[in-house]
């Protein structure tokens, strides 16, 4: 195992890319990042590589690359060229620090990754990760994409591959679909803040109901498990609207999500789930549902008497086998 120190002064490298370069392909690889904001934009696809910080708000990392930027060839950047940590490779592990795009709100600068996780197996725990829009990227990219060149970035030309994707104790903020993608993910005991996007710089407000954000916005296949949030509390920004934030909303027609034995507060729409091309839009293809919902303020089961009709109910039984089926994707990070 090849165990390399990130200090601003007196470690083997001070900057991550650099560290990142000297790990190897041949090996378990293990970099350690002292405190401090190192602000680069880092790629990794090393086969085994561990990346550990020093504290959740200790190490930081952060860059501020946003999807309307122009490029040298006059084309945008687009979604998938902006992540401040893009990890490939075979198995990725990051704990203990914060990961940031700070470019701002997507009504002015367009989708902003802070992470684009794609190894083949991806372990995050106590990992604070903050943007707006497309906060995080759980891999891999829906098969077609609906514009031309909407796809551009590192992984636009491979097969897609299924990654298994674990979150534990990690904060995850963001607004417009901030956590997405193809992945089969497990997030455990995550603290989910919608922003307030009131107060970012965007058009007129036409009077009608100002939605917040999306959480989610899976992809994927009938046969993939999609999105799992279990225990975590999911709310709004201080000053959101209630009813002002959705769950999620499908980025393709087979996506699926669930909640089980989360919190959540006002801000979360009564109708939970959002079409993708409106707020009822049916969307009979896609496995969306809840179990055991909890406010908050004062514990008390949420009511899904509202919610769209096409969103699913889940029994004890379901319940039981989703369980089951996170935890296969849990062991395989024991």
């Amino acid at each position: 195992m090849l165990e390399i120190n990130v200090k601003k002064q007196g470690g083997d490298y001070s900057t991550i890319t650099e560290a990142i370069q000297a790990a190897t392909y041949e090996e378990k690889n293990v970099i350690h990042i002292g405190e401090g904001t190192f602000r680069e934009k880092i790629f990794c696809e090393k086969s085994d590589i561990t990346f550990i910080g020093e504290g959740i708000d200790k190490t930081i990392i952060e860059f501020d690359d946003g999807a309307f930027e122009e490029m040298e060839d006059g084309s945008k950047r687009g979604t998938f060229r902006t992540a401040t940590a893009f990890f490939g490779g075979k198995r990725v592990v990051v704990k203990n620090m914060t990961i940031k795009n700070t470019v701002g709100g997507g009504f002015e600068h367009g989708q902003a990754l802070a992470v684009y996780a794609d190894a083949d197996e991806c372990y995050f725990e106590n990992v604070k990760m903050t943007g707006c829009q497309d906060t995080l990227f759980c891999a891999p990219l829906p098969l077609t994409e609906r514009q031309k060149n909407g796809f551009m970035g590192p992984r636009v030309l491979n097969p897609r591959k299924k990654t298994k994707q674990y979150y534990k104790n990690c904060e995850i903020y963001g607004d417009v679909d901030f956590i997405f993608g193809g992945a089969d993910a497990v997030f455990d005991d995550c603290f989910i803040q919608c922003n307030n996007r009131k107060l970012q710089p965007h058009g007129e407000d036409n009077g009608e109901r100002f939605i917040n954000g999306y959480v989610t916005a899976a992809c994927g296949s009938k046969d993939d498990l999609g999105f799992v949030f279990r225990n975590c509390t999911v709310k709004g920004e201080d000053g959101c609207d209630e009813a002002s934030v959705f769950l999620g909303r499908p980025w393709r027609d087979e996506a699926k999500t669930v909640f089980l034995d989360c919190k959540m507060d006002k801000t979360i729409a009564p109708e939970r789930f959002s079409g993708w091309g409106g707020i009822t839009k049916d969307e009979p293809t896609v496995t969306y549902g809840e179990y055991n919902s909890r406010e908050i303020a004062d514990d008390s089961e949420i009511s899904l008497s509202q919610k769209n009709s096409w969103i699913k109910d889940i029994d004890s039984e379901k319940y039981k086998d989703l369980m089951n089926k996170a935890d296969q994707i849990v062991k395989l990070f024991k």
